[in-house]
C-alpha cells in the first residue's frame, strides 16, 4: 500500500490500530486531496502522489502518471457522491473496480521502506499499484465505517469532500483553512447583529 515517508502517529485523534490501518487512512486522504485538486485547478499528480507518501511517483513514467490521472477521474463520480451514497451502493461500485484490478497480494520491501503489504504483483505499472491500493482502501473503509467518514465541506460556496478521521467523527469543512475561517466569521457575525 501507500508507503510512508516517516512514521505514523496519531495527529489528529484518530486511534490506529495497525500499521495497514493508518496507510488506509493516507491513502484516503491522498485520494481526496487528488479528487479535490483535480476539480479546482491543475495539479502536478506526480509531485502530489510523492508529497503524500507514495514513494515510485517520482519515477513512474509520465504515461503511467496520466493513465493514473485518467482513473482517479473516472472515479469522481464515485468519490464526490460518498457522502450520500447508501453503503451497499458504495460497496456495488467499489466492488465494480475491484473486479477490474489484477490484485495479488504480497509483502515487500524496498525504497528504504520496512516490510509493507502491496495489492498487487511487483510486475505491475505505478497506475496499477496505485489505484489497487486507492481501491482497497475503500473497501477496506467501507467494511469498517460505510461511508460515514466522508463529507462535503460546510462551507457555503465550497463542495470539496472530506475524509473525517477525528475520533468523534466531528470534522466540518475541507483542507483549506479558508473555508473554515469564513464560515465561522459570518456565524460571529450573524451572532453580534442578533444580540
Amino acid at each position: 500500500m501507500l508507503l510512508m515517508q516517516a512514521a505514523v502517529t496519531d495527529i489528529i485523534g484518530v486511534v490506529l490500530t495497525s500499521v495497514t490501518q493508518s496507510e488506509i487512512r493516507l491513502t484516503l486522504e491522498a485520494v481526496v486531496a487528488l479528487h479535490n485538486q483535480f476539480r479546482n485547478e491543475d495539479v502536478d499528480t506526480r509531485v502530489a502522489l510523492a508529497d503524500r507518501g507514495f514513494a515510485r511517483a517520482a519515477r513512474a513514467s509520465d504515461a503511467s502518471i496520466h493513465r493514473l490521472e485518467r482513473r482517479i477521474l473516472e472515479l469522481h463520480d464515485l468519490l464526490q457522491s460518498l457522502p450520500e451514497l447508501d453503503v451497499d451502493e458504495a460497496i456495488a461500485q467499489v466492488n465494480e473496480v475491484l473486479t477490474e484490478l489484477a490484485i495479488s497480494p504480497s509483502v515487500q520491501a524496498h525504497d528504504g521502506v520496512g516490510p509493507h503489504l502491496h495489492w498487487t504483483p511487483s510486475t505491475a505499472r505505478f497506475d496499477e499499484q496505485v489505484l489497487a491500493d486507492i481501491t482497497m482502501a475503500l473497501a477496506f473503509e467501507l467494511c469498517d465505517n460505510g461511508v460515514d467518514r466522508f463529507g462535503h465541506c460546510s462551507a457555503s460556496d465550497c463542495q470539496d469532500l472530506f475524509y473525517d478521521a477525528t475520533r468523534n467523527r466531528s470534522r466540518r469543512f475541507c483542507d483549506d483553512p479558508k473555508c473554515a475561517n469564513r464560515t465561522h466569521a459570518a456565524d460571529h457575525r450573524a451572532r453580534r447583529r442578533t444580540s
